[in-house]
């Protein structure tokens, strides 16, 4: 009967989503050959429905994520990780390199402060999702769109450049608002029946504070460093820098510049069998 039913709630997904081949007519024969083809069709329908399954759950996990992000509930997304000692954990948030400790990774997540006058909004959309033939791991990319804003204490803001702000202050108080454009790659792995985060990458694809504007913004601090180094504003707009990087960065984010062209930096999701056959975000 769950065969059955099975079979039932495939065919509710609509025939063209079905492999080539499964719509066909059983196997002309004997009955023992039908029975065959039958069974094999269902042993291809059960593998469709689990890929199915999987690509859900991969997209609520991420999902989650940004929900928690955007609330600064980020020790909550400490579970949404691989587990401590999973090989090859890691996450890369800029071209200064990537972080391969898992405690170090955490830390971005662990001390993260929920300032007063602070909001960052950041709505995925596009998801491109490919869970691998085996099952075990997950691809997905994203676009990005979103807002970062907040209030600095004259005390923090006269050590930070002035693109970051706008002309007027509220309360005494410096003024940063940001649009941001991001694109998001990350690589998935099923543990204990569980997706988790195994491989995190974000790429930033520009910035426009706005007063200023995404080219301007470009031509004043695309060389600065305070724009690569800045992890986020905290308690009163204090900054918080990156700690140091593990490795260098393999995949390069190509953030908008005035001097060069842009180009292919996250690659889309391609289907694939197991992980060795595909590449990491």
């Amino acid at each position: 009967m769950q065969n059955f039913r099975l079979l039932a709630a495939t065919a509710a997904l609509g025939l063209a989503a079905l492999p080539a081949g499964l719509a066909a007519a059983p196997a002309e024969g004997g009955t023992d050959a039908r029975v065959a083809s039958l069974e094999a069709q269902l042993k291809d329908l059960q593998n469709l429905a689990q890929r199915t399954h999987d690509r859900a759950a991969v997209e609520n996990l991420f999902s989650q994520y940004m929900y928690l992000h955007n609330a600064f509930r980020d020790t909550d997304i400490i579970p949404l990780w691989a587990s401590k000692g999973t090989p090859d954990v890691r996450a890369q948030y800029s071209n200064l390199g990537v972080y391969t400790g898992w405690d170090k990774i955490m830390s971005y997540h662990q001390n993260r402060p929920a300032p007063r006058g602070k909001l960052i909004s950041h709505y995925t959309t596009t998801p491109m999702i490919e869970v691998a033939g085996d099952g075990q791991t997950a691809k997905g990319l994203w676009i990005v769109n979103g807002i970062e804003s907040g209030l600095v204490d004259p005390e923090h803001a006269k050590n930070m450049p002035a693109w970051m702000f706008e002309k007027d202050m509220v309360g005494g108080k410096k003024v940063w608002m940001h649009n941001v454009y991001l694109k998001y790659g990350v690589d998935f792995i099923k543990q204990d029946g569980q997706w988790k985060i195994w491989h995190f990458h974000c790429f930033e694809v520009a910035r426009a504070p706005y007063g200023m504007g995404w080219i301007p913004f470009a031509a004043a601090a695309q060389d600065d460093a305070f724009n690569f180094d800045l992890m986020y504003v905290g308690e009163n707009g204090k900054p918080v820098f990156m700690p140091p990087v593990d490795g260098p960065a393999v995949v390069r984010s190509n953030t908008y510049r005035t001097d060069t062209a842009q180009s292919l930096d996250a690659r889309p999701p391609e289907p694939y069998r197991t992980f060795s056959e595909t590449f990491a975000y």
